[in-house]
């Protein structure tokens, strides 16, 4: 079933601990677009870019199972550009620069094929571009995910609280969820937030796993130990991406199946951290994806 990815496909500077990698190619919808496609396809990709995009790059989303009809090229401009710099432990970063360029006219119209797609993920762009992407979509849609963050939070609550609203599933993180609740405990905020409108909240804990709430029951899947993490850029967009996209593949939108598809947008996060940009996620084969896998049911599986 298709899957359809509206997101930033940008330009990344950025620097770790472990070194550089200089205006390499990045964006949560690129991110997210290849991690799903693994799984489900085609990925039909909502994006605008500049003339300074590779076009060969556009070429192996294709060859990926990435439809990239929904990609506006602006031949005069620029793509999106961010730089950033991580702490030493991995988890905090600054923020160096900030480029928008062709973002900032950003207004996104679907392909009429798009427009019928079932699985959405809304990746963290402004609450009004989202919005007008679901006016977009026919009325069959099967699930829609909504990705976001705390800029929308401090500057554009209201408009955010208007499409949490028509939502399934909502993705932050833990700060994120103790903001848009008010509630410290994280039970206690997923209790205020799922009031808001969605059927499930996933709460992403970084390197200490993540949650889902939903129907009443609570779900937690752990992240894998790695020994090597480069660069975290991107994990949480392929997190999203492997995680609807499996249940693009899987047709089933139970709270069960959700587990399962946590896991598997677990497993993808875990392979972008192992490289800078897109380079570990771009070749995987499907023997290492389900030892991936495995490796998450091991980590957690014990008989009483």
């Amino acid at each position: 079933m298709e899957m359809l990815t509206v997101g930033t496909v940008a330009f990344d500077d950025i620097t770790t601990p472990f070194g550089r990698a200089e205006k390499v190619i990045g964006g949560a919808g690129l991110y997210s677009s290849i991690a799903g496609s693994y799984f489900t396809g085609p990925v039909n990709l909502v994006s605008i870019i500049g003339g300074d995009w590779p076009k060969e790059e556009l070429h192996a989303l294709e060859e990926r199972g990435v439809d990239t009809d929904g990609i506006e090229i602006k031949e005069d401009g620029k793509s999106f550009f961010w730089a950033g710099k991580y702490h030493d432990n991995m988890n905090g970063r600054d923020t160096l620069a900030t480029e928008l360029n062709v973002l900032a006219e950003f207004d996104p119209v679907l392909p009429e094929h798009f427009k019928d797609s079932k699985y959405i993920l809304l990746g963290n762009l402004t609450p009004e571009v989202q919005s007008k992407v679901l006016d977009q979509l026919d009325n069959n849609t099967e699930l829609i995910v909504l990705d976001t963050m705390n800029f929308w939070m401090d500057i554009a609550l209201d408009a955010l609280k208007a499409v949490i609203k028509r939502v399934d599933v909502l993705t932050i993180n833990d700060e994120e969820a103790r903001q848009l609740s008010g509630e410290y405990s994280l039970v206690k905020a997923a209790e205020v937030i799922l009031t808001m409108g969605p059927r499930y909240l996933v709460i992403k804990k970084g390197e200490h796993g993540a949650l889902l709430f939903g129907n009443g029951e609570v779900f937690f899947a752990p992240a894998l130990p790695l020994a090597e993490v480069k660069d975290p850029t991107g994990a949480g967009d392929c997190f999203a991406g492997g995680f609807l996209g499996y249940i693009a593949k899987t047709q089933d939108t139970s709270f069960e199946n959700m587990k399962r598809a946590i896991i598997h947008g677990s497993a993808m996060a875990s392979f972008c951290v192992e490289d800078f940009s897109i380079e570990r996620i771009k070749g995987l084969s499907e023997f290492e994806i389900k030892e991936r896998i495995e490796s998450f049911k091991k980590l957690s599986h014990f008989d009483l």
